[in-house]
């Protein structure tokens, strides 16, 4: 950092002429402060490292670890700012939250509460996403808020006579930041279906779920109808509240940060990863990936039907995007990238995690273009569009596969891919097109790589940038800089376009055609071998309950990208 930057950063920070980003992903909490100016300048950041643990069969972070992780998260980017400018933010021109989004938050009228976090790795939902799919006419997935809540009303849950509302994780922080119960429409569009003409909870869907309700539970309808217990959606750039005396104690304990910061509207980290990577336009799209991976397809027209592989979400504009979500994404990778850095350890030639990665992510490209016969199989929970209720993560092999640690190494970085590659096809089958492909997440900080075999698994053009590693944080935190150009009518796809993006060098690969071939014929096998997986699952039970999460926890991505 030169001079010069230095001191244009404690300009900016002392001047309040910043926006603060924080993100929840599933491994890590993330802050990130820009230059309100120019958006594409990150004056510092802060993070903390966390896992969700399995507690009684279901995957949950605890409330204290909410509030002690952003608190962890804040204090580093303090810390960070005032070793590169030489100042202490004490105020921000505005913050945004952002986190993992779906699941099951619920409280009662004090704010309690009422059952522990059902986070989007839950995959206890199945027959109320049925019941609720067909009812309304579009796919409701199994971790949706709207599925966990009409599963806990089919099982007849007692916590449901206390229920006053259900918000998002980026919700409930934003709710005891600002005092304010919001959603921005990307994250809402996870809770309940959304409609695109008016950027809200769809009201026929609406009235058809609560008239569902009144037959099947009539002493819980009129406490659980949906405008009561739902969350104000915004779209982006809207007014949601400012910082309160109580929620900059909750951020910032040693009072050093002053209340009074507008926020913008609470996303989902979906919608952050779009903004990430510009992919707000139609015809454009991004696939992020960190513990979960998902591909977002902003639409130019409806789906001609309902498919359970696709969501129907929206961009932080509210715009309607096909949503491709697996609930498994690099955390297989990641512990296999530890172990085989232990093995560098115990053979005396230690190496830093990103050594280990850019070592082993190269070998892959002396693999065979099909992974030699190898199959990696990444389920450390259920994926939905796998059929899998749960996870058993696996390597599988025929006795006249090639293993060589290319063969092995090609394998696993498929692996991450395959059941989004599963899911690509069904939006193949729509017809629905692409003019880019954006790709964000810690697994492409190694060029050349992980964003090859991607485009050889869509066998289309991706497209990696500079903030490819800094993920949703930094993308809430551009949403945030965004309030003062929408109050001026700037749309949100323009603001990227001319503010953040304009100077942006993309590196863009193109699918080779031995990649293409190759993933085919991988991704054929793995789809067979699919039957395996479902035997492990019967064979095989998990560990008896708590048990903390695998993700990454000996050898974390270089960089964690989005996570749901």
């Amino acid at each position: 950092m030169t001079a010069s930057e230095r001191a244009n950063g404690r300009d900016a920070i002392r001047d309040g002429r910043t926006a603060l980003g924080i993100e929840f992903g599933s491994t890590r909490i993330k802050a990130c402060l820009i230059d309100a100016d120019d958006p594409s300048t990150v004056l510092a950041v802060g993070s903390h490292e966390w896992e969700n643990e399995l507690v009684d069969g279901v995957w949950t972070y605890s409330l204290d670890a909410i509030w002690s992780g952003v608190r962890a998260a804040y204090a580093a980017l303090v810390a960070d700012a005032e070793q590169a400018h030489g100042i202490r933010p004490t105020t921000y021109g505005a913050l945004g939250i952002s986190a993992m989004m779906h699941g099951y938050l619920a409280f009662d009228a004090a704010g309690e509460l009422l059952v522990p976090f059902r986070t989007w790795r839950n995959t206890s939902t199945g027959p109320a996403a049925a019941e609720l799919s067909e009812l309304l006419g579009v796919n409701i997935p199994l971790r949706w808020s709207i599925a966990h809540l009409h599963q806990a009303v089919l099982d007849a849950e007692p916590h449901l006579a206390d229920l006053d509302h259900l918000t998002t994780l980026a919700g409930h922080v934003h709710e005891r930041l600002t005092g304010r119960r919001a959603l921005g429409v990307g994250d809402a569009s996870g809770m309940f279906p959304i409609d695109p003409a008016t950027r809200d909870y769809d009201a026929g869907l609406v009235a058809r779920y609560d008239a569902r309700l009144a037959a099947a539970a009539p002493a819980l309808a009129g406490r659980l109808a949906l405008r009561r217990i739902l969350p104000e959606v915004l779209v982006a750039g809207r007014d949601a509240g400012a910082l309160t005396p109580e929620g900059a104690a909750l951020l910032d304990p040693s009072g050093a940060l002053q209340p009074g910061v507008p926020l913008c509207p609470p996303e989902g980290d979906a919608g952050t990863g779009m903004v990430a990577t510009s992919s707000v336009a139609p015809r454009t799209g991004n696939v992020s990936a960190g513990t979960s991976i998902f591909a977002m397809v902003v639409l130019e027209r409806p789906l001609a039907r309902a498919h359970h592989e696709l969501d129907v979400v929206t961009t932080p504009a509210g715009d309607p995007v096909a949503m491709v979500h697996c609930n498994n994404g690099a955390s297989e990778l990641a512990a296999w990238v530890g172990m085989f850095g232990r093995f560098s350890a115990a053979a005396g030639a230690p190496v830093d995690p990103d050594t280990a990665y850019d070592a082993l992510f190269r070998e892959a490209l002396t693999g065979e273009p099909d992974a030699g016969g190898v199959l990696a199989y990444n389920h450390l929970a259920g994926e939905p569009i796998a059929g899998l209720a749960e996870g058993r993560p696996l390597v599988l092999r025929t006795p006249d596969s090639r293993l060589t640690l290319g063969n092995f190494m090609r394998a696993q970085l498929y692996g991450v891919f395959g059941t989004l590659a599963l899911g690509m096809r069904v939006l193949a089958g729509e017809g629905v097109a692409l003019d880019r492909m954006f790709a964000h997440g810690g697994m492409f900080r190694t060029a050349g790589v992980a964003q090859r075999f991607l485009a050889g698994a869509l066998d289309a053009p991706v497209s990696v940038a500079d903030t490819a590693s800094e993920g949703g944080a930094w993308g809430i935190a551009v949403l945030a800089a965004y309030r003062e150009e929408a109050a001026r009518g700037v749309a949100l796809d323009d603001y990227l376009h001319r503010h953040v993006f304009g100077g942006f060098a993309f590196e863009t690969t193109t699918p080779h055609p031995d990649d293409v071939a190759g993933f085919a014929s991988y991704i054929e096998r793995y789809s067979a071998g699919l039957a395996v997986e479902r035997a492990a699952v019967e064979a095989v039970p998990v560990a008896a309950s708590p048990v903390s999460a695998p993700p990454a926890a000996s050898a974390p991505a270089p960089t964690e990208g989005p996570t749901t």
